[in-house]
């Protein structure tokens, strides 16, 4: 890659030359050409530093990225022992806990089931009960009922059994009674 004061000294070696001499016509187009060769290849120099810092950049960031990919592996793989330690701890009580909360869920089981029975039994004495109570209340209307009837056949008895006391005391006072 040549340097700008190659560049520039390029084209005064080309003008000092004996066959650039010739015209000053083709001196000039030849100066022209000179100042866009030098700038092409300015431009090109530009741009290959350009190039050359990107790659440079580029380079850095990818150095830096492994670098922190390298520590990310580290902390995973520390991680997943660790990760493998936790699973691989036994709780000490840990069986007896197991089997008491299948106890517990047998237990819970059950109740459950015990529970459902209850209500079921609780739903059919209250059906017996509240037939009792219409029982009852049917029970104490037909004691009503007979103690109406009873005194009602009493004081017709009493009623008749007066009728024929008076019906004897008139008989007997009408009568006279023989003795013998």
């Amino acid at each position: 890659m040549a340097t700008k004061k190659q560049v520039k000294e390029q084209p005064r070696s080309d003008l000092e030359n004996p066959q650039s001499k010739n015209s000053s016509a083709t001196n000039d187009s030849q100066i022209g050409e000179d100042e866009a060769e030098d700038m092409t290849r300015t431009a090109l120099a530009a741009y290959r530093a350009r190039e050359e810092e990107f790659e440079r950049r580029k380079k850095e960031v990818t150095d830096r990225l492994q670098a922190h990919l390298g520590r990310v592996g580290e902390e995973h793989r520390r991680l997943a022992e660790l990760h493998k330690a936790v699973e691989g701890f036994v709780d000490p009580i840990g069986k007896e806990a197991a089997k008491l909360r299948k106890k517990i869920d047998a237990v819970n089981k059950d109740l459950k089931s015990l529970g459902q029975t209850c209500q079921r039994k609780e739903h059919e004495y209250q059906q017996v009960l509240d037939l009792y109570n219409v029982k009852s209340k049917e029970k104490a209307q037909l004691i009503t009922v007979l103690m109406e009837v009873v005194t009602e056949s009493e004081r017709q008895r009493m009623k008749k059994l007066d009728e024929l006391s008076k019906d004897v005391d008139s008989m007997s006072s009408t009568r006279p009674i023989k003795h013998p």
